[in-house]
């Protein structure tokens, strides 16, 4: 099923994209700000404030409603989720990359059980997303790659049945049998549980690969059928077929509780050689599919209706199959029980436990149902399975529904021949499930090499598919195991919503061209685009690939940014808002008493002599600014990428000669300090020499900065505007120095107990820390530490009575460099 994704794509964001400075924002962009770092909580409140006040502007009005909807929906409030993309709709329908949100308002829907009108909205985005397909221009997409997988067939496969893989600790557990489970059939045979207690060694005899080829493998001959010490696979009593005698499924990913290669039935297993699984779990009955708890101390499986050595039969005197369950204990599985609701008069089989272990997915022919076989789900509840749940008709059909598997995301895999378009015979698919598990919101069928013609079942994988086993019956009619790796993107494209702004006067330009450089198929290409008039591109960008962005507009410094779309499995909506400055000469020196026939090369040169401008400057400490000799200041130009070198002297100061028309990058460097860089705005050609002054600061480890307007109320933790003013110039400063790991120390005054005085200065210094986290610094380089009123600036100290401009002297914040390079 073709279906383009929106990836949250990661940013490898530039340092001169991030090194702006910061410029007052409105509540309308903070809130979107708060949006875009997912801080759903704190956009919420900011957007409801510019609604509240009536701030908000009629073109910002749909999506301000279609964010709040989507927050609401990211924080599980599915009920005002609803209500604000009701009312972002009620306006007017969705283009470009705002389409998305059709799927997410679909999403709510399903949440709030209201499945037809969710199926509605899945439709129209889909048929949009179709639609843009067709329009987007050549210059904004990058062809869209099929999804490639390599198949393995395993050297476990023999001549009899082996199917239904599933993870156990660092193994695999599989079906193992003399029955063929591809049909109903009445050949007798045996079904134990079998395992390979480490996947890594598995061995490959033929390899499938993603381009046609087959190759073979080191193992060229086929194991043994048998796999226990006595030549047989077990010592069952052959049971009469039941209408759920079939392929079974494996089990959700599971860790096991010692990591010894020898299971309780004390056989040991040679490297990638099977052995029984259980000794009291493998009986003289059919043991079928089995699920693990996450931390592999619970079993679920499947076994033929025998209670204590009895047989129990349905009226129509057929031997069904029931769920059971078993704990891990004394170095094997016991406490052997069945579920609540089995029955004698139906099959209960296939169970598949959800990663929190709280929803059990499995097959059933009870009555009532859609046909043949369907999908159930029940919740762990008081300490035992609730009344199971029909998945419904948009997952079940009149045929089979058989092997449900969750992965760690919460997709619901499972086979079936009842849907249209499928290869043949059974067929592998995946349902996107609602919030709590119950509902199915799209199912989606997976591509050749996975499916074929054949029988295909009984999937076990990871939540992007990365890699992963399966079985099917394509070779001879057998049915064996195979092992898949995929070797292209999960993702056909990734969309990206891209603003460009004036750094100044937070306008959208524009007319903005916006160039784009990658390797498609190992060849460099470049392409361009414009923004529209509201400053708004719309990409899709191929998945697996790096990205750069220029982004230039007339009269402004171009802005340079970094992206790559590789490791990414979600559907996050994205939006990227980038600013562009405009030049700015600094300060123009001119000496008055130049001697024209001076040679131009000192700091003393007068313009009027220059035949190209200069950049001049010194570099200083950044607490007391005083200047720091022995700097290496580099510069480079961007236009031929030359880089020229000075070194500072006693007195900071440096100085290059600039060609006009260029571009260029200045980065200053010395043991021990941080190393900065700054983009110099390029001088126009055929205008005069200018002198550009680039003052610079550098930081140091052990560094401890005072920040300006960083003053709190006694007793009171909030975040004032002229502090949050300072803070965003220090994430411009974390941004600039990307090595820099700093300790945020908040201190108070001594009035109040020291206790107390040391928590509020805490919670103030976490607070602030949570403000920079929320801006797009890492948390992992942040400490907040709360001094209390260890550390005075003055003489107030308990006994003083001072004035409030004294004690409010004390009640500072300041940021310490604990590391940097």
């Amino acid at each position: 099923m073709n279906k383009l994704k929106h990836l949250c794509l990661a940013a490898l964001v530039s340092v001169s994209a991030m090194a702006q400075t910061p410029v007052r924002e409105t509540l309308l962009q903070q809130a979107n700000r708060q949006f875009d770092t997912q801080a759903y909580a704190k956009a919420i409140a900011l957007y409801q404030d510019v609604i509240d006040d009536g701030l908000l502007p009629a073109n910002q009005r749909q999506i301000t409603f279609l964010n709040m909807g989507y927050a609401y929906l990211q924080l599980g409030d599915s009920e005002r989720a609803a209500s604000f993309y009701q009312q972002a709709l009620a306006e007017q329908g969705l283009s470009g990359g705002l389409t998305t949100h059709y799927l997410h308002y679909a999403k709510v829907l399903a949440n709030l059980g209201q499945m037809q009108e969710s199926q509605r909205y899945f439709e129209r985005y889909q048929a949009e997303k179709q639609q843009e397909g067709r329009q987007m221009q050549s210059a904004q997409t990058y062809t869209k790659k099929r999804i490639t997988y390599r198949l393995d067939y395993l050297g476990i496969n023999t001549s009899d049945a082996e199917f239904s893989p599933m993870y156990y600790k660092n193994g695999l557990v599989y079906l193992s049998g003399k029955t063929s489970v591809s049909s109903e059939s009445t050949q007798k045979g045996y079904l134990d549980l079998f395992y390979i207690p480490n996947r890594d060694e598995i061995k490959a005899t033929t390899t499938l690969h993603s381009d046609g080829t087959e190759t073979s493998g080191k193992e060229t001959n086929k194991p043994t059928a048998s796999a226990s010490k006595n030549g047989r696979l077990g010592s069952d009593a052959y049971t009469r077929p039941t209408s759920n005698d079939s392929r079974t499924l494996g089990s959700y990913n599971s860790y096991g509780l010692n990591s010894e290669a020898a299971t309780s039935t004390g056989e040991v297993a040679k490297p990638g050689k099977p052995i029984s699984f259980s000794k009291e779990l493998n009986t003289r009955f059919h043991e079928g599919p089995a699920t693990f708890s996450a931390d592999g101390s619970r079993i679920i499986f499947t076994r033929n209706n025998f209670n204590e050595g009895q047989k129990g039969m349905s009226e129509d005197k057929n031997i069904k199959l029931k769920l059971y369950t078993a704990q891990w204990g004394n170095g094997d599985w016991t406490n052997v029980q069945e579920l609540g609701f089995n029955s004698d008069e139906y099959s209960t089989a296939h169970p598949a436990l959800s990663k929190d272990g709280n929803l059990l997915y499995f097959v059933s022919d009870m009555p009532k149902g859609m046909g043949g076989k369907d999908i159930y789900v029940s919740r762990w509840e008081n300490e035992q399975w609730s009344k199971p749940i029909n998945m419904g008709k948009e997952l079940n059909t009149r045929q089979d529904e058989v092997f449900p598997f969750v992965d760690e995301v919460g997709n619901l895999y499972f086979s079936t021949s009842g849907r249209k378009g499928g290869l043949g015979g059974l067929d592998l698919y995946y349902a996107v499930l609602s919030k709590d598990g119950t509902k199915v919101i799209e199912v989606i069928h997976l591509d050749a090499p996975i499916n074929s013609k054949a029988d295909d079942f009984g999937i076990v994988t990871d939540g992007a598919r990365t890699t992963g086993y399966f079985s099917s019956n394509r070779r001879e009619g057998d049915d064996d195991i195979y092992r898949f790796t995929r070797e292209s993107s999960l993702y056909e494209c990734r969309e990206l919503l891209l603003r460009v702004f004036d750094a100044e006067t937070m306008q959208r330009l524009d007319s903005a061209t916006i160039a784009i450089r990658s390797k498609i198929g190992g060849e460099s290409t470049e392409k361009t685009l414009q923004t529209d008039a509201d400053g708004w591109a719309h990409l899709c960008l191929a998945s697996d690939n790096d990205f750069i962005f220029t982004v230039s507009k007339e009269g402004f410094v171009d802005n340079t940014v970094g992206f790559s779309t590789h490791h990414l499995t979600d559907d996050k909506p994205t939006r990227l808002e980038l600013s562009l400055a405009h030049p700015v000469v600094l300060q123009t020196m001119v000496s008055q008493n130049e001697d024209p026939q001076k040679k131009k090369t000192s700091l003393t040169d007068s313009l009027q002599h220059l035949k190209h401008s200069r950049v001049r400057g010194i570099v200083r400490t950044e607490t007391d600014r005083q200047p720091i000799e022995g700097v290496l200041v580099r510069l480079r130009n961007e236009c031929d990428k030359k880089i020229y070198e000075t070194i500072t002297g006693p007195d900071g100061k440096y100085d290059f000669e600039i060609l006009e028309g260029c571009d260029y990058t200045l980065i200053y460097s010395k043991d021990t300090y941080g190393t900065n860089t700054l983009k110099i705005a390029r001088v126009p050609k055929k205008t005069a020499p200018k002198v550009l002054s680039n003052d610079v600061g550098l930081l140091k480890k052990g560094d401890i900065v005072q920040l300006d307007n960083i003053y709190h109320d006694q007793g009171k933790r909030t975040i004032s505007p002229d502090a949050a003013r300072e803070l965003d110039k220090l994430v411009a400063t974390m941004k600039r120095y990307p090595s820099l790991q700093a300790e945020i120390l908040s201190h108070t005054d001594s009035r109040g107990e020291a206790s107390r005085n040391k928590t509020v200065s805490q919670n103030r210094a976490q607070e602030i820390v949570n403000y920079m986290v929320a801006k797009g610094v890492a948390r992992k380089r942040l400490k907040a530490t709360g001094m209390g009123e260890s550390m005075p600036v003055n003489g107030c100290v308990d006994g003083v009575i001072c004035t409030e401009a004294e004690y409010r002297r004390n009640r500072r914040t300041e940021f310490k460099v604990v590391e940097i390079r």
